[in-house]
C-alpha cells in the first residue's frame, strides 16, 4: 500500500549553523497529476554540456503507464516493496523530485537495498536546502523499510552533484557502466 504521509521538512543547518531548508517546504509522495511538472524537472535535470533531454512533457503517455507499475508494483515496479516517487512543494510549487526504488539482494543475507534514481530539483532552488531535505526523507523511508544500504549514481559530469551526495554522507565507492539497449 502506498504511503501518504506527508512529512514538513525538517530544518537542517549548514556547515555554519544556518538553516538550509526553505520554510514550508513539504516532502510527499507524488501524484499523477504532477507527472507534467516531474518531466519538467527532468528536462532541465539534463547534464551541462551533454546531449539534450530525449524526455518529453508534451506526451505524458508512456509516464502514465510507467506511473501505474511504480504505484502498484507491476510489471517490475515497486510500490509494493516501499518504493515511491518522492516531490519537494513550496507554495504549491512541485520544485524537486527523486525515485525510491527497494529490491531484496541475494547478498547482505537477502537484504533490502534502496536505490535513490531521477534525483532533479528546479535550477532556481538548487543549493536552497530542497534537495537535501527531499534525499533526507528518501532515506528515512528507506531505512523505516529496513534496507541495509541506500545507493545511488551520478553522471560523471555533475562535479557538483557529486559535492552535495558526500555532504549527505554518501562515499564514491564504485564505478558505475551502462549499456543503452534502446
Amino acid at each position: 500500500m502506498r504511503s501518504l504521509r506527508v512529512t514538513p521538512a525538517q530544518e537542517w543547518p549548514d556547515e555554519h549553523g544556518l538553516r538550509m531548508t526553505p520554510p514550508g517546504l513539504l516532502i510527499r509522495p507524488a501524484e499523477e497529476s504532477e507527472l507534467g511538472r516531474i518531466v519538467e524537472l527532468l528536462v532541465l535535470g539534463a547534464v551541462p554540456g551533454g546531449p539534450p533531454s530525449t524526455e518529453d512533457p508534451d506526451d505524458l503517455g508512456p509516464y502514465r503507464a510507467a506511473w501505474r507499475d511504480i504505484v502498484d508494483g507491476g510489471n517490475g515496479g515497486n510500490g509494493g516493496n516501499g518504493g515511491v516517487v518522492l516531490v519537494a512543494v513550496l507554495a504549491g510549487e512541485v520544485v524537486g523530485v527523486c525515485q525510491l526504488i527497494v529490491f531484496r539482494h541475494l547478498q547482505a543475507h537477502g537484504g533490502l537495498c534502496a536505490e535513490l534514481e531521477s534525483v532533479h530539483v528546479h535550477p532556481d532552488h538548487r543549493g536552497t536546502g530542497v534537495g537535501g531535505a527531499l534525499l533526507r526523507e528518501a532515506i528515512e523511508r528507506a531505512r523505516a523499510l529496513g534496507c541495509y544500504r541506500v545507493q545511488l549514481t551520478s553522471n560523471a559530469g555533475r562535479p557538483d552533484a557529486h559535492r552535495f551526495y558526500e555532504r549527505l554522507g554518501f562515499v564514491p565507492s564504485h564505478f558505475g557502466f551502462k549499456l543503452l539497449l534502446q
